[in-house]
């Protein structure tokens, strides 16, 4: 299942279990949050929206990289160089509604299978 969710101006396709970088959301680490879903499906097929929400956990609080904002007239020595680092959150979507993040059975499963393959 899928949702399409607003926060900060933007819009992200989210599914349980995905991380997503956000605009600044006030909360601590270990947060839980709920955003509003502007649409939400399951393959090709569209749900009613009506009382879904998303879950969410805030698992950092964080800056982004440093952007240089230079401007410049010619002729005129005029230059202005000023930087800016924006704020952001990063999310973990635990449940779309009351679809739950699934545990990766694979993954636990391949590591013990690719020793015994690196013996024979």
């Amino acid at each position: 299942m899928f949702a399409i969710v607003r926060t900060g101006g933007k819009q992200y396709r989210v599914a349980p279990g995905d991380k997503i970088i956000v605009e600044k959301l006030e909360g601590e680490a270990g947060a839980a949050v709920t955003l509003d879903v502007l649409l939400a499906g399951d393959g090709s097929e569209l749900k009613s929206v009506e009382g879904l929400t998303v879950s969410a956990e805030i698992l950092a609080q964080g800056r982004g990289d440093k952007i240089i904002v230079f401007k410049k007239r010619r002729r005129h020595n005029y230059r202005r160089r000023n930087g800016h680092r924006q704020y952001h959150t990063v999310l973990q979507i635990t449940a779309i509604g009351d679809h739950k993040a699934e545990k990766k059975a694979a993954k636990a499963a391949t590591p013990e299978a690719a020793p015994a393959a690196a013996e024979a």
